[in-house]
């Protein structure tokens, strides 16, 4: 078990729910890296990993199907700051969100879908995710690694599935073995992303965050 300072321990920890999607260069490298990369922050904890499911894009952009999972993680960083962890580790494989076409092709997108029972409305960060209920690509992954759970308003994530049947487009490719929660394990030694306090932690070639897709 990864060893973590006395004040992080304090703190309430919070099961929360992360979309990965990848559909530029290696897909299965940028989610691996970057399920390593999250699992490396001292204060979140991958708990478990989605199959991999390919699916078609959304949006209208002409662009490559993508790979995408969910991530059950446990964490005590408030929503900002788990937002901005997510998008560092964007960062890290490659995402340029100042340059992006929206909508478009990106190496790893990481989204907030569920924090807890927390809902949050603001400009950028909307909990649970605003598009969950349309998106079979989220929804199904999700139900495997939150089986049985229900969004904070009590709506079983059973019934937005069925509302969106039937599922066509989502495919589950493979599963990924020996990863945190069930699933890359995290880089090892003195140099690795495991080996950083959390509160120096920045992923090389970090970028500040941006806005959430």
């Amino acid at each position: 078990m990864r060893r973590r300072s006395l004040l992080a321990r304090a703190r309430a920890e919070v099961d929360a729910y992360l979309s990965l999607g990848s559909n530029l260069g290696d897909r299965d490298q940028h989610l691996r890296r970057g399920i390593s990369e999250l699992d490396a922050h001292q204060r979140i904890t991958v708990a478990g990993v989605s199959g991999v499911y390919e699916t078609e894009p959304v949006g209208g952009v002409e662009q490559d199907r993508y790979f995408n999972l969910v991530l059950h993680v446990r964490t005590d960083l408030p929503p900002r700051e788990l937002l901005a962890a997510c998008q560092r580790v964007e960062a890290v494989q490659g995402r340029d969100r100042e340059h992006e076409q929206r909508w478009g092709p990106r190496p790893l997108d990481v989204d907030i879908v569920l924090y807890g029972d927390l809902e949050v409305d603001e400009d950028d960060l909307t909990i649970p995710h605003a598009r969950l209920h349309e998106r079979a690509f989220v929804l199904v992954p999700l139900m495997e690694v939150h089986p049985g759970g229900t969004l904070p308003d009590g709506t079983r994530l059973s019934k937005l599935v069925t509302r969106l049947a039937p599922i066509e487009g989502v495919a589950l490719a493979h599963r990924y073995e020996g990863m945190p929660g069930g699933g890359p394990g995290r880089p090892a030694g003195p140099g690795s992303p495991a080996a950083i306090p959390a509160e120096d932690w920045e992923p090389p070639r970090g970028a500040p965050p941006g806005t959430e897709r």
